[in-house]
């Protein structure tokens, strides 16, 4: 037994060097022949002995099974995004900034590639990979452990040595274009719509339920940073270099640069080379090196500071307008989009793009058969941004808006100082319905498993017109579609029932009402208990809550005006559906602080007993308010080591009161602390020669 385990060991080391020589360094050590022959040597003596099996074996990347779904997994640390620029004084300016807030002191920007994919959290634990996470919202994604497996170019297991016990690498999942290609020849063979662009592609084939299916289109993958790890190097290009040692692919479209000229000398050369690039790229990313003084700079709610995204111009092509669709979305809109000659623009055929508004046709003055210009804006979504008017053919039929819903024949209607159309008939025009239905199931609302396709059946075959008809569905009217089974109609329906657990907020904001989105919705519920409550509340009560402004507040008001849409919350509850807050939607007690509540701090530089973001949160339950920059509003100042100079300078000019850790934490222990119930707004009363809602 210890010969055949020796011999699938060694086995595994062959496949693994030349999977990593194939697919990371594309430099094949072996034909395709001779790799499938140890590939299958390998599957036969695990066969013979599968209690030698193990999760790291190549033989393992495709999964047998299919899964039911994704489970959601909230991120370590957060995904955040970056700030976006695109032109080189932008550049310059976040340049200068790092440079002031870094007190002068030299620095190094790590310059590289920016790729279009999907992001993508990989966790190692004793060099194994044991999770894959999509970026989600940033705060939590989808365990696609499963179908990342298959990716070949992404090691089960880490070479070397030396890597930490538990690693997070981030990345990107690409789908190159001569596989972009292939597919989409296949499903246009197949007669299957094609995929818009790699992007598209690769996200859907990562969500797909299937391994096998993933493991045959042939994503690839770059790794571009480690969060945390104080033991690894303080520099970003030497963190990507230990990961490329340990078997990760990480771009060769990286530099360090020393100045700004160097900089402008790495966006110059790929503004051209990207062109030739294998895979999809939208810019460069620039950074700070140091780990030490990207903590030192810091982050705003939703950025770094010590990085930017710089994204390149858009590439512009000509082509020919041949028609325009009007299409219909979930509140009522009417979006032109334009059908144009099939022309290739950044690695992708474009066959449509959009027009925006009314105002958008009259002013660009588009006719049918005109010569249009086409960009891409940032390398994604395909826009006209010009016509060749003196290319027009005599007698061409200009492209007018309609005045009636393209799809309900509904007289159409625009809101002063809005610049779309709007179909007023919510209740029965065909695409807002399904549209509505679409977006109430999502995840972050109501999470029921209901997709596009399956949604609009339901509606052609008269089993669900409303989101009210989703609660009245039966196992007999499921099994009537294709491709549903007692099993998957069973758990559909165990969905649906569900949704009546989910909290209030992800209901309302799966409601639909316009600009009430998902923060606003959380908001919203903080300060009203049920439905009810909020169908009362008026204009100017609503006005008096943070982030609530007058937009937000009317479009409230006008929803709950309606009398359809009264009688739709009624149907809901009678559904069962308690549109109530739940228990952990109840907000928290406001914790009084002497010391902390009601004043304002600013956190710089690094700190050994709390990280930064605990040392925001515990001045937040306390009542303070955190601010990103000192100012003449500023309290304190919460110093750790290596605080910036420029902000240690203004602090000190404005006589703000610098606090140690082992000062703010003194305060905080040493004051007395009290509870209180969190504030609502009171209400204004207001006098109504009716209710607006009855819920009796």
């Amino acid at each position: 037994m210890e010969r055949i385990d020796e011999q699938i060991r060694a086995l595994r080391e062959e496949i693994n060097r030349h999977n990593y020589a194939y697919y990371v360094l594309s430099s094949p050590t072996i034909s395709d022949y001779d790799f499938d022959h140890l590939l299958k040597e390998l599957e036969a003596l695990e066969a013979q002995h599968p209690e030698l099996i193990t999760p790291d074996s190549p033989t393992q990347r495709v999964g047998a099974d299919r899964t039911e779904g994704f489970a959601q997994v909230a991120h370590r640390y957060p995904m955040l995004s970056l700030g976006n620029t695109y032109s080189y004084e932008e550049v310059d300016s976040f340049y200068e900034r790092v440079k002031k807030d870094l007190g002068g002191k030299p620095f190094a920007i790590a310059a590289e590639l920016k790729y279009d994919g999907l992001s993508i959290s990989l966790i190692y634990e004793d060099g194994i990979l044991v999770r894959a996470v999509t970026r989600g919202d940033g705060q939590v994604g989808d365990d696609v452990t499963a179908n990342v497996r298959t990716i070949r170019s992404i090691p089960l297991r880490l070479q070397g040595e030396g890597y930490p016990r538990e690693l997070e690498v981030r990345g990107e999942i690409l789908l190159p274009f001569s596989e972009f290609d292939r597919i989409n020849a296949e499903r246009s063979e197949a007669g299957l719509p094609l995929f818009a662009n790699p992007r598209n592609a690769a996200s859907g084939t990562l969500k797909q339920l299937d391994p096998a299916i993933v493991a045959s289109r042939r994503l690839d993958a770059f790794f571009y940073y480690v969060p945390a790890q104080p033991d690894m190097p303080d520099s970003h290009y030497e963190r990507l270099m230990q990961c490329k040692a340990w078997g990760l692919k990480v771009s060769h479209a990286i530099e360090l640069c020393h100045s700004l000229s160097e900089v402008h000398h790495f966006l110059d050369h790929w503004d051209e080379a990207r062109h030739s690039a294998p895979v999809a790229t939208d810019g460069v990313v620039l950074k700070v090196d140091s780990i030490t003084e990207q903590e030192e700079l810091g982050y705003t709610s939703k950025t770094p500071r010590w990085a930017i995204a710089y994204k390149f111009q858009a590439e512009q092509v000509k082509t020919t307008l041949l028609s325009v669709d009007f299409q219909v979305g979930r509140t009522g809109a009417v979006t032109p989009v334009a059908n144009l000659e099939a022309v290739p623009i950044s690695g992708t055929i474009v066959r449509r793009a959009s027009l925006h508004n009314a105002d958008f046709i009259t002013t660009l003055d588009l006719h049918l058969g005109d010569q249009v210009f086409v960009e891409k804006g940032g390398e994604i979504i395909p826009k006209i941004v010009g016509v060749a008017k003196e290319e027009r053919q005599q007698g061409a039929e200009p492209v007018i808006f309609p005045t009636q819903c393209p799809s309900c024949s509904t007289p159409l209607q625009r809101n002063e100082g809005e610049a779309a159309y709007y179909c007023p008939n919510q209740s029965a025009c065909p695409p807002q319905q399904t549209a509505r239905i679409e977006h109430f199931c999502g995840r972050k609302a109501a999470d029921i498993r209901l997709g596009e396709e399956t949604i609009s059946l339901l509606f052609e075959l008269d089993l669900v017109h409303s989101i009210a008809d989703l609660y009245r569905l039966r196992v007999e009217n499921l099994l009537t579609l294709p491709g549903f089974k007692e099993r998957s109609a069973t758990k559909l329906l165990d969905s649906i029932t569900a949704s009546k657990d989910r909290p209030f907020s992800a209901l309302l904001f799966g409601l639909g009402i316009r600009f009430v989105g998902e923060t606003v919705a959380k908001t919203l519920v903080q300060h009203y208990r049920s439905i009810e409550e909020l169908a009362k509340a008026s204009l100017e009560e609503l006005t008096t809550i943070p982030d609530i402004g007058k937009v937000i507040a009317q479009s409230l008001v006008d929803y709950f005006a309606l009398e359809s849409n009264r009688h739709f919350i009624l149907e809901l509850e009678e559904l069962g559906l308690p549109l109530r807050r739940t228990a952990q939607e109840e907000p928290s007690p406001v914790t009084s602080h002497e010391f902390i509540s009601g004043r304002t701090f600013v956190i710089s530089g690094v700190f050994t007993e709390h990280s930064r973001e605990e040392y925001k949160a515990m001045i937040e339950s306390y009542g303070g308010k955190i601010s990103s920059s000192i100012s003449s509003k500023t309290d304190f100042v919460l110093a750790g080591a290596n605080m910036g100079p420029a902000k240690l300078e203004k602090a000190t000019s404005l006589g703000i009161t610098l606090l140690s850790e082992t000062d703010f934490l003194a305060h905080l222990h040493a004051t007395q602390v009290t509870s209180t119930e969190a504030p609502t707004p009171a209400p204004v009363q207001e006098e109504r020669d009716e209710p607006r809602l009855l819920f009796d």
